[in-house]
């Protein structure tokens, strides 16, 4: 079966979000302001109120509290949302990681904006990146018709009776929050098909008025150890299903993104670069120029960041003469970009090759054509075995 040819309409890329949520049946909602996100949980209240969705909406005073209802709901058996940005995901944090312990398969829209110890309302990855190692898959996405999509297949994800783990869809903000792009809406009826299979799955609330149960109850030695065992097994589990909800995704209403990570003209490359969100759009754009000039160049758009795609990822970039990774955020305490670190660990299976790590795009600046030029041709010199440097930063680079 196909799913139903819909025209297409324009939307910001919140308002994409915010759509893709209804089309999901959320049972409970809670909403909290914050730039560049707000627009998401003020499109979904006004749907509440004109009666296309039907949820419990809860308007909080905190994103602290955002989480800890969404993680209450979920394990009651609800199917729940929420979104938040930056400093909300700080806020946030300790209740992030009861999320992922309790196993809640909350989805969340992050939009990807700077976070503490600089005050800074500007787009960058670092809020992200800071949460990385707090037990929740996180997926990257790149335009508004991906933020659709992710979100629809985000559910099946996180509420699979093998996964059960929460789901963050971060896409850039100001860039895509704010961006009016042409989007195919799919038709509820089509969603709810997709949706179907997990009605078929045997799953019970952990939580029942009446009934003595324990959650989060304080672990103690070998009952911690399983239940953290347990829990990155299902972590490793979700890399063969991303893929696999991706294909089904496809088949049914025709657009797929390649899963874990997407290639593009990756084949016969004799040099990669890695990217991710808004900025690959871009780097296709520069890679077709330098492909008509004669250098063999290609992307991976890195999709899922955790858990990590070490094999899809060791698999595209095994053989190439040089890579480079671009990042929208910084991992203190290292030089190098935080996915950049991530690849470099790769080394063992993809061999001994150059791999050149950029910062650029972080509070608001351009990741631009010039600036993703410059970046193959440094590349294209380290792939001759000429002497590169390891880390720049694009803007201070351009700044002397």
């Amino acid at each position: 079966m196909k799913a139903k040819t819909v025209k297409p309409r324009v939307m910001t890329g919140n308002g994409a979000a915010a759509y893709a949520a209804m089309l999901c049946r959320p049972e409970v909602v809670a909403s909290y302001p914050i730039t560049p996100q707000t627009e998401v949980v003020e499109q979904l209240s006004a749907f509440k109120a004109d009666g296309v969705l039907d949820a419990e909406m809860v308007e909080v005073e905190g994103e602290n509290s955002a989480m800890n209802i969404v993680c209450a709901a979920s394990i009651a058996g609800a199917r729940v949302f929420t979104a938040t940005s930056s400093y909300g995901l700080v806020y946030m944090y300790d209740t992030l990681l009861q999320t992922a312990g309790f196993r809640a398969p909350v989805v969340m829209v992050n939009v990807n904006r700077e976070t503490p110890g600089i005050q800074a309302v500007s787009a960058g990855q670092q809020d992200m990146i800071s949460t990385r190692d707090s037990g929740w898959i996180q997926i990257i996405v790149e335009n508004d018709q991906e933020i659709i999509d992710q979100i629809i297949m985000a559910y099946r994800i996180a509420e699979d009776f093998n996964i059960q783990l929460p789901i963050m869809v971060n896409y850039d903000g100001y860039y895509l929050s704010y961006l009016a792009e042409a989007v195919q809406i799919p038709d509820q009826t089509d969603v709810d098909a997709f949706l179907a299979p997990l009605k078929k799955q045997p799953q019970r609330p952990r939580l029942v008025p009446g009934e003595a149960r324990g959650c989060g109850t304080h672990g103690m030695e070998m009952g911690y150890v399983e239940a953290r065992y347990k829990h990155c097994m299902a972590l490793d589990r979700v890399k063969n299903h991303v893929d696999k909800i991706d294909k089904e995704f496809g088949e049914y209403f025709g657009r797929s993104y390649g899963g874990q990570i997407e290639e593009y003209k990756c084949a016969d490359a004799d040099i990669v670069i890695v990217a991710s969100g808004s900025a690959a759009g871009t780097a296709r754009t520069v890679i077709d120029s330098k492909r008509a000039e004669g250098l063999k160049v290609g992307l991976v758009k890195l999709r899922l960041f955790r858990p990590f795609p070490e094999e899809r990822l060791a698999q595209a970039l095994k053989g190439k003469k040089a890579i480079g990774v671009i990042d929208r955020s910084v991992s203190f305490g290292w030089k190098t970009g935080p996915m950049c670190t991530e690849i470099k660990s790769l080394c063992s299976k993809i061999g001994p090759v150059p791999i050149l790590s950029y910062i650029d795009g972080l509070a608001n600046l351009d990741i631009n054509i010039p600036h993703i030029g410059r970046v193959i041709d440094e590349v294209a010199v380290a792939a001759k075995g000429k002497p590169y440097q390891e880390v720049t930063w694009i803007p201070m680079e351009e700044e002397r």
